[in-house]
């Protein structure tokens, strides 16, 4: 994927937060926050409107365990969000769900392993095969 725009929240600014925005920016990513520091429903709500509305290509979502933050972010129509505790967990959830939203736990994810999601997510493509299964989520 080429650069994107990344909608970017969180209910707890921390080192990986930091680390996340940095290595998005460093890939040439634009990220906007458009939540911190707020409880975590808004956080996935919020992130998941900007993505809806066309403002953001994606998002990125962050709160201690994620999936809060991915449980909210799913209740806007037309998000697609996954907890992803790896590579492996992002590059399916593009390929086969068209996951538009990636959710990571600030607990147990240490930067290393959310720059190896984030760059699993932001670069796998859907598969065109899944397009009909996928169109039935919405």
């Amino acid at each position: 994927m080429d650069a994107v725009r990344v909608a970017f929240g969180t209910d707890e600014a921390n080192s990986l937060t930091e680390a996340v925005t940095s290595d998005l920016k460093e890939r040439g990513h634009e990220v906007r926050t458009v939540a911190a520091g707020e409880v975590w429903t808004e956080v996935g709500r919020q992130v998941g409107e900007a993505v809806a509305a066309g403002d953001a290509d994606v998002g990125v979502v962050c709160c201690w365990t994620g999936t809060g933050v991915a449980m909210a972010a799913n209740k806007v129509p037309g998000i697609r969000a996954a907890l992803c505790t790896d590579a492996e967990t992002a590059r399916g959830a593009r390929r086969w769900n068209d996951a538009n939203v990636v959710a990571l736990g600030l607990r147990l994810t240490s930067a290393q392993v959310a720059r190896e999601i984030l760059g699993a997510f932001l670069t796998t493509t859907v598969d065109e095969a899944e397009r009909d299964t996928i169109a039935s989520l919405n």
